[in-house]
């Protein structure tokens, strides 16, 4: 699991939390993130190669965003009008 925790105004990344196989090797993205002052969009537009841990990152950003593709979103309720009328 990989989280990104970014600021809601400006999207400048803050921190990021990783935690499973591989963690310590893909935290490096998060902490040169940090450094270069790097926002949400920056994490998200880079390239990760597939299929690697590193698309995590990419990932979470695109959450963010609204468009991650590996992230299922239940379609949502749609108000049912009566279409008999009342009384």
């Amino acid at each position: 699991m990989t989280k990104i925790v970014c600021d809601p105004d400006s999207g400048r990344v803050l921190g990021m939390g990783i935690v499973g196989s591989g963690a310590g090797e893909l935290i490096a993205e998060g902490v040169l993130a940090i450094e270069m002052g790097a926002v949400a969009a920056d994490l998200d537009m880079t390239i990760h190669p597939h299929p690697t841990l590193s698309e995590t990152v990419m990932e979470s950003a695109a959450v963010i965003f609204g468009q991650s593709t590996h992230l299922y979103r239940p379609p949502k309720k749609q108000a049912h009008e009566n279409v008999k009328g009342e009384g």
